[in-house]
């Protein structure tokens, strides 16, 4: 995802650490090139000029692989426990990812750069994902991804609090609308059953696993590209994992081809790709204003599960997740 330098310059170079006169290093790209157009976005700075077209196609990448996680997860989850699903998730990943990584790694982490990329690590690829796949054996996918969808509010506070971003009156407002939405989400769930409640908990402990591990990756990918940072993530996810790696082995000799094919493709496709897409546009953009990007997500996940699946979300859930999404519209107004 590397691009072509601009002989331009549209803004005045800043000099770079240590010394007075040189011109900023630019910064990594998803694939490693570390070449950028002079005066784009850059991590340090990503509010400053057009995200390039790769950046956009990224965004649209990631939301729609996400999307589909939320499907093939609940079409796999009969024929894998949590743990296991997520093990081989990262286990695929991490060898198709590490494929293109290798290669051109040529500096690895030292000292505190490692604890950054450990939190992301356990808490995202490792945390996130058992809990989502725990709470899907309980929800179906659209509910899921409806409640997942607290996260990009969670995002957007910490990213105004914790990485400066702003923190506007609207943000307010809009989250405890969303706030509402998932209220009214989990009343359905509780008159239904105990297990829904689980469910419901479920997700909204892996969005804020989610929500801080973006913030924690923030900082990171100043230095690394894209893709080794998702790497470096999935690595430790996986070494977190491996006490599910008996069960994992268990469940694929009893586990049907589509089941092996589904975990194949959510390694390969929603964790490899959408990860390493994410990161490259988490690169460009503001934390707050790409995770408002996320709020396609729940629909894209509807519609896919409505035709794979044929599965339709209940009532409380369309209802408390049209006010989750009034509630994100809002966070997005400008204080005047």
């Amino acid at each position: 995802m590397a691009t072509t330098a601009d002989t331009s310059p549209m803004q005045p170079a800043r000099p770079h650490k240590g010394s007075p006169s040189a011109a900023p290093a630019p910064a990594p790209s998803a694939t490693g090139d570390a070449s950028r157009p002079h005066g784009a976005p850059t991590p340090d700075n990503p509010a400053r000029g057009p995200v390039n077209k790769l950046g956009v196609a990224a965004v649209v990448i990631t939301v729609v692989l996400w999307a589909s996680a939320f499907v093939g997860i609940r079409a796999v989850g009969p024929s894998f426990s949590p743990g296991s699903l997520t093990l081989g998730r990262l286990a695929i990943a991490a060898v198709v990812l590490g494929a293109l990584v290798l290669p051109k790694l040529r500096v690895l982490p030292r000292g505190r750069e490692w604890w950054p990329i450990l939190a992301y690590g356990v808490m995202w690829f490792g945390g996130y994902n058992v809990a989502l796949n725990a709470a899907e054996h309980l929800l179906d996918a659209g509910t899921s991804a409806l409640l997942i969808n607290v996260n990009p509010i969670l995002i957007a506070v910490m990213a105004g609090v914790i990485l400066k971003e702003g923190f506007p009156r609207w943000l307010i407002i809009g989250s405890l609308v969303a706030f509402g939405g998932v209220a009214v989400i989990a009343l359905g769930s509780g008159q239904r059953s105990t297990a829904d409640v689980a469910g419901v908990l479920l997700c909204l402990l892996a969005a804020a696993l989610a929500a801080v591990s973006v913030i924690v990756q923030k900082p990171v990918l100043r230095k690394f590209p894209a893709a080794q940072a998702t790497w470096f993530g999935i690595m430790v996810g996986f070494l977190c994992c491996l006490p599910f790696g008996g069960q994992l082995v268990t469940e694929l000799q009893a586990a049907p081809l589509p089941a092996t094919l589904g975990l194949v493709y959510l390694g390969i496709f929603p964790t490899a790709i959408a990860f390493t897409t994410w990161a490259y546009a988490l690169s460009l953009i503001d934390a707050g204003k790409l995770a408002a990007t996320t709020y396609l997500v729940p629909g894209t996940t509807v519609l896919i599960s409505w035709l794979v699946l044929s599965e339709i979300p209940t009532v409380w859930g369309l209802v408390g997740g049209a006010i989750c999404l009034v509630g994100v519209g809002l966070t997005r107004r400008r204080s005047r």
